[in-house]
Formats: structure tokens, C-alpha cells, sequence
């Protein structure tokens, strides 16, 4: 370090942001990004303390409004946000608790004994992030009004009206800052998926999404809770039993569980603490799993079912659905988006609580207990077979140059980091890419038509099709319990496929594979779609269009022109191809994410599974709304 940097770096060089400044300078950091996701964000740390007060007992109805206007009103008929002064700060609690980073009644268990919103940044972080916010509060007899805009309040609380005193509550309305965030339009049927959630795993609480702008209007409200829930998961798979619902309190801890077994080759476990949906799972989840591979294997060889071997954790959670329903005081999440419970102990309270439940409801009801030996021994002969599938794989794949698939066109950097591969459907469209590619960083895997459908398939069929494992070879990553991100042997993994049924088709083959074998790679956002034009406009330039209404302004702006169709990517030019499609600097792709797990299961069950009746009348009611882009 030279002499006059570090006479620059002095007291002076050291920031104290006021105030609610540092969150307006990080967003990312409080809720996870700027974008679509951050942007509803908002509107899910409200509900969340509306939650809070369903959970202490206060709360019975919740309503999200999206407003004409462009705002987002979350009200509930909970206590209200106390209104008097603060003894610390000398002005009232409400605006303590909007104004503050770190102000809340979360922190200890006099308030609240279980609470999401524990790490005390929810209202206002809304607050910071908004260009205006209204609070208004509904407290002995008065209403309170009070307005903010970036984290700064504007008025003083005010009562602006009566009311009866036992109609108490909370109403938060905000306008998203423009200046914060790329999208500031609400999405209903985003909004829709974690509010129907947080309805289940909290039984009769009403919670109502109005869309002023759309018109649309739904109820959430559901008496059976978990057991419904996993009906309603369940309900486009082919359940082999009753659902298995059991809920213990200790102290002030309690735990909700269901599980039910289906026909299919999935596992799917959904873990919940305090409403929030732990995506990334934690070590609730790891007490479950813990228990249920002891207690089958338990059962199994108590009655004869199996004998020397064990069955692994795999093989009893084949064509599982569990939901797992926490509610706990001290919830230790890593990060502040929550998608990860950290308390060790809750490891052994879960794994102490199934195995006592489960092992007297298999006692009880044996012949569900038989049939879930039964489902998890043909699991274990499938993983067997599967074993076989993968080493004939490896061995067909010795052959092939540096034990990669021969149809491969590696680059040549090494370094994963730096380096992406095209998976592309047909050879045609694969000799275009190969011209058009950077060689140092791009590899081309062409894909011979449509690939098996993973949803119907036990795995011992998926790992033996050749596609497939050429795909999972390329990847480098491996499937199951074998998967390593550490193996990952490029950044970026690129679908393209033609604008077309079929192309969309295999599109969503190839997505039903990577979120049925491969889901870190969705988390981790290394699965991408290229978004291919579908016309080509020629009038002096060209101009490459991505839609009917795109090709349709053009049109009328620029005049009679000369318009191609392209039919598919083997018709482009090695150069067309690049400059739409392939380079980095211009081309369309677009990043896979799964914003809800419970969501994207029951939507690929649907569009994949043998349902027909669920798909047919999912198409019938979205079609209008469809987006073939994913």
C-alpha cells in the first residue's frame, strides 16, 4: 500500500449510515434481491407479522390488497402495533418500530413465544424500500394514521377516526421505491402459491388476496391444516394410503407432521418453521429423515421383511410427501431470508418425536406399514439396478474420449467458473452451434429428440437411457446421494431449443429432469432456457424479433418489410445463431428459479404425471395466460 492510500484511509473513510440509510444501500442484503423476488418480498415480511399475531392468538383474518394505484395493502385484525411512546427513543412504539432496523417485539418471549419474523428488520425494511408508506392502527376505540417515504417519517401519528374498541388491527400500505427496484409490479399468482401455504400450516386462518387491477379475488381458509395440505400436493399422484397426520407440544415448542406415500419415484420433503418455507431444509429436516430410515428399517425386519441388509435413507423416502410444521420459540435461521433452520437441538427433538409416533402408528395400522415396506423394498431393488445402470455407464463412457460422451464439443477452458454448455435439441441445430460457439468457453451437447420422461420413469430406467447419461456425465455433478457441486464442470447450463410445441416439449422434459434428479442445481442458478427469435425483420438492417406482439409494433413503425419465420435453429446461420442466441453481449437466456418447491412439485406432477384429468383442466384454465418462454 502506497503512502497516500493510506493516508486516505483514516477516521474520515469510516461510514455510520443513520437511520435505515445502510438498508437503501444494500437491499440485497435484507431481501435477497431487487428484482421480482425482492419486490414481493415486501409484502411477505408484512404477512409474516400478521402471522406472528395469528400465532400468539390475536389474528383470525388477513388481507392482501394490490391496488390500482400501484401499492400493496396488508391489514390484519390482530392487536395492532402499539401506539404509545417509546421510553428510549420519546416518540410512539409504531414508528420505533418502522423507523428502527433492529425494534420489535421479537426479541424475547413476552410478546411473542413463537414468531417468523424474528430477526426485527420486517416493517421497516418496507419501509426503507418504499418511495411512500401509510401505517394505520386500529387501538382502544381511535384510529391512527401515520406516513413515511424512505425510511424518513413525514407526519405524526394522528387519530383520524373511531372505531369499537374490540376492532383492533394493523394496515401497512406501500408503494415499492422505483429507485430500488427493477420491477414494481405485483405478480397475483406469485403472491398466491405462499399465501395459499401459509394457510394450510396454520389452520382457520382466513387469508384473502384481492387483485383491484385484475379483478381477482380469492380465499384461503382451510380447518384440516396439514392434512389437507398434503391431500392437495398429493392430489395429481396416485396416494397408496391415507395421509398419516401426528402433532406434539413441548413446552412451548410444537410440531405438526404428515406424510403420505404415492405411486411415484419422488421424494418430496417440505419443511416449514413458523410459516417460513426452509427451502434449503436444516436440521428439522435432518431429524426426520434420521427417524424415518430407522423406524422402517426397524419395522421391516421386525416382521420378516427384510434381513441382513438395510434399506437407505433413499429407499424409504421414494414416492414420499412429508410436510413438516415447526413452531418453536428461539428459531435460529442462517441468513435473513430464512431458507435454512441452524438449531442443533431441534435435530433431536424432531428425531425423537417420529420415532415415537410412527413406530405405535405402524403397530396400530399395519397394513399401511406393510405397504410402505413394500414401496421401500422395491426402492432398494431399484437402486440396485440403478447401481448396474450407472456402472455400465462408466464403462461405456471409458470409451469415449477423456470419459466424456463422444457427441460432446468441449472448450477449452477448464475452469468451470468461466465456461457454459449448450444443451441443444437435434444434430442440425448442434452443427450450427459448434461453428458458432466460442470455442474457449462454450461446449455444444446436441440432443437426439425428445428425452425420456423422468416423471414416469423408476430411476433404474432414467440412468440407463443414453441421453440422460450423457447429460449427467457432461454435468459432471453426479445424481442422488453421489451429487457433489464441487464436481460441476461448467457455470452455466443452457437449454436451446426451437420456438416451437416440440421444442417447448423437450424444454420441459429437460427442466422435469433437473428439478426431479439435479434440484441444487436450480438453487444454485446454473440452469438457464436461450430464448431463440422467432422472426428475422430486413429493412436496410436486420432486426430479430422475439414475439408476435414484438413482430407486430416492428411492423407497424418500420413499414412493409421483409419477414422470415424462422421454423428452427438448425435453419439459422452459424452467425445468426451467435448473434441472437449465443453471445453473451446480445443473446436472450433466461435463469431458472423455483420460487416454491411445494408449487413446482405440484405443477410437474400435473404436466408430466398420468393424471390426465388435472392436466386437462390446468391447460383449460391457464391457456389464455400461457408464457411459453418458462
Amino acid at each position: 500500500m502506497t503512502q497516500q492510500k493510506q493516508e486516505l484511509y483514516s477516521a474520515g473513510s469510516i461510514k455510520v449510515l443513520e437511520g435505515l440509510e445502510g438498508v437503501r444501500k444494500r437491499p440485497s442484503m435484507y431481501i435477497g434481491s431487487t428484482g421480482k423476488e425482492g419486490v414481493h418480498h415486501l409484502i411477505y415480511e408484512a404477512v409474516d407479522n400478521s402471522v406472528d399475531e395469528a400465532l400468539a392468538g390475536f389474528c383470525t383474518k388477513i388481507k392482501i390488497s394490490l391496488n390500482k394505484d400501484g401499492s400493496a395493502t396488508i391489514e390484519d385484525n390482530g392487536r395492532g402495533i402499539p401506539i404509545d411512546i417509546h421510553s428510549q427513543y420519546k416518540i410512539p412504539a409504531v414508528e420505533v418500530a418502522l423507523t428502527k432496523l433492529h425494534a420489535g417485539g421479537k426479541f424475547d418471549q413476552k410478546t411473542y413465544a413463537i414468531s417468523g419474523g424474528l430477526h426485527g428488520v420486517g416493517v421497516s425494511v418496507i419501509n426503507a424500500l418504499s418511495n411512500k408508506l401509510i401505517a394505520e392502527i386500529k387501538r382502544g376505540g381511535n384510529i391512527y394514521r401515520q406516513k413515511y417515504s424512505k425510511g424518513i417519517t413525514k407526519t405524526k401519528l394522528k387519530i383520524i377516526g373511531k372505531t369499537d374498541k374490540k376492532d383492533t388491527g394493523t394496515k401497512i400500505t406501500f408503494w415499492p421505491d422505483e429507485e430500488i427496484f427493477s420491477v414494481i409490479k405485483f405478480d397475483y399468482s406469485f403472491l398466491e402459491t405462499r399465501l395459499r401455504e401459509i394457510a394450510f400450516l396454520n389452520a382457520g386462518l382466513k387469508i384473502v388476496l384481492n387483485d383491484e387491477i385484475k379483478n381477482k379475488k380469492q380465499e384461503f381458509l382451510y380447518s384440516g391444516g396439514l392434512i389437507e395440505f398434503i391431500k392437495w400436493i398429493n392430489k395429481s399422484k396416485e396416494a397408496l394410503h391415507k395421509p398419516i397426520y401426528f402433532k406434539k407440544e413441548i413446552k412451548n415448542a410444537l410440531i405438526e407432521i404428515s406424510i403420505q406415500y404415492n405411486s411415484s419415484y419422488q421424494e418430496n420433503i417440505f419443511g416449514f418453521v413458523n410459516t417460513i418455507n426452509t427451502v434449503e431444509g436444516g436440521t428439522h429436516v435432518s431429524g426426520l429423515k434420521t427417524a424415518l430410515t430407522r423406524v422402517i428399517n426397524d419395522y421391516a425386519k421386525k416382521k420378516g421383511g427384510l434381513k441382513n441388509d438395510s434399506l437407505t435413507g433413499n429407499d424409504v423416502r421414494e414416492g414420499l410427501t412429508a410436510i413438516l410444521n415447526l413452531k418453536i420459540p428461539d428459531p435460529q435461521f442462517e441468513g435473513q431470508t430464512k431458507t435454512k433452520l441452524g438449531n442443533s437441538e431441534i435435530k433431536g427433538f424432531v428425531d425423537s418425536i417420529v420415532t415415537s409416533s410412527l413406530t405405535e402408528f405402524f403397530e396400530e395400522n399395519p397394513s399401511i406399514a406393510k405397504k410402505i415396506i413394500s414401496k421401500s423394498l422395491d426402492a432398494a431393488k431399484a437402486r440396485l439396478a440403478a447401481k448396474k445402470a450407472k456402472d455400465l455407464v462408466r464403462r461405456k463412457n471409458a470409451f469415449s474420449l477423456g470419459g466424456l460422451p463422444g457427441k460432446l464439443t468441449d472448450c477449452s477452458n477448464k475452469k468451470s467458473e468461466d465456461t457454459e454448455v449448450y444443451f441443444v435439441e437435434g444434430e442440425s441445430a448442434g452443427g450450427s452451434a459448434r461453428q458458432a460457439r466460442n470455442k474457449e468457453n462454450q461446449a455444444i451437447l446436441p440432443l437426439k429428440g425428445k428425452i425420456l420422461n423422468v416423471e414416469k420413469s423408476n430411476p433404474s430406467k432414467t440412468l440407463s437411457s443414453e441421453e440422460i447419461a450423457n447429460m449427467i456425465t457432461v454435468i459432471g455433478t453426479g445424481v442422488g446421494e453421489q451429487f457433489d457441486m464441487g464436481k460441476l464442470r461448467y457455470n452455466k447450463i443452457i437449454i436451446m431449443t426451437d420456438a416451437d410445441v416440440d421444442g417447448e416439449h423437450i424444454k420441459t422434459l429437460l427442466l422435469t429432469f433437473f428439478f426431479r434428479f439435479m434440484p441444487h442445481l436450480i438453487e444454485n442458478g446454473n440452469i438457464y432456457v436461450a430464448l431463440p427469435p422467432l422472426y428475422r425483420l430486413r429493412k436496410k438492417k436486420d432486426y430479430y424479433v422475439y414475439s408476435e406482439e414484438e413482430l407486430k409494433k416492428l411492423v407497424e413503425k418500420l413499414g412493409t418489410s421483409n419477414v422470415t419465420r424462422f421454423k428452427g435453429l438448425g435453419e439459422m446461420s452459424s452467425a445468426q445463431l451467435w448473434e441472437t442466441t449465443m453471445n453473451p453481449k446480445t443473446r436472450k437466456i433466461k435463469k431458472i428459479f423455483i420460487e416454491d418447491a411445494v408449487e413446482a412439485d405440484h405443477v410437474f406432477s400435473m404436466l408430466m404425471g398420468s393424471d390426465v384429468g388435472s392436466r386437462k383442466i390446468f391447460i383449460s384454465e391457464n391457456a389464455k395466460e400461457a408464457n411459453l418462454d418458462i
